[in-house]
């Protein structure tokens, strides 16, 4: 089924809007700096993405104003297909990563999501975003009978309270919340 998604951005398409390192954005996000406040971002499988709208905006609304790269705006438009350009996270359906994935169908391991993605009979992922593969909720929903007929063992049956937490914007299982690395993780251990 072919449906618009949103056009979205990792740190290192984020980044790259403003011509920087993808370790800026983190800086940007720092409390100690608070030019990007987190809650703008949506978190897909501990990973924080943007609404591209919302990217683009940012550079005019910092202290220092950021020139955004409109040739790779464009490129990153191509690369994601045919969309729309969201402004905030409330505008976002909802969008789910590996982990979420795992936990909707509580899959027995990472190891068996990542053997069906890597040989291509999962469905084809919305956006490859900073490395790492998204999907709409309902491209993985709607692959569910395709899985069935050519699963050995796993029933792909989701579980209907997940699908509720991630269409209501409550889920708070495996992957929805952002884990403090570096630095930042050891002050908290």
């Amino acid at each position: 089924m072919h449906r618009l998604k949103p056009y979205l951005v990792g740190h290192q398409e984020f980044a790259a809007l403003y011509g920087v390192e993808p370790q800026m954005v983190a800086q940007w996000l720092s409390p100690s700096r608070g030019v990007l406040d987190p809650s703008t971002a949506i978190v897909v499988s501990g990973v924080r993405y943007w609404p591209l709208g919302f990217a683009c905006r940012f550079g005019r609304t910092t202290p220092r104003p950021k020139v955004l790269n409109l040739r790779y705006k464009e490129q990153l438009m191509a690369e994601q297909g045919e969309g729309w350009e969201a402004d905030s996270r409330d505008q976002l359906p909802p969008i789910v990563g590996q982990q979420e994935i795992i936990e909707l169908f509580h899959l027995p391991s990472q190891g068996t999501l990542a053997t069906r993605i890597a040989s291509g009979s999962f469905a084809e992922e919305d956006w490859l975003l900073s490395g790492s593969p998204l999907w709409l909720l309902d491209t993985v929903l709607d692959a569910v009978p395709v899985l069935r007929a050519s699963a050995r063992a796993l029933p792909w049956e989701a579980d209907q309270d997940v699908v509720a937490a991630l269409r209501n914007g409550t889920y708070d299982g495996p992957g929805s919340k952002v884990l403090a690395r570096g630095r930042h993780a050891r002050k908290g251990a």
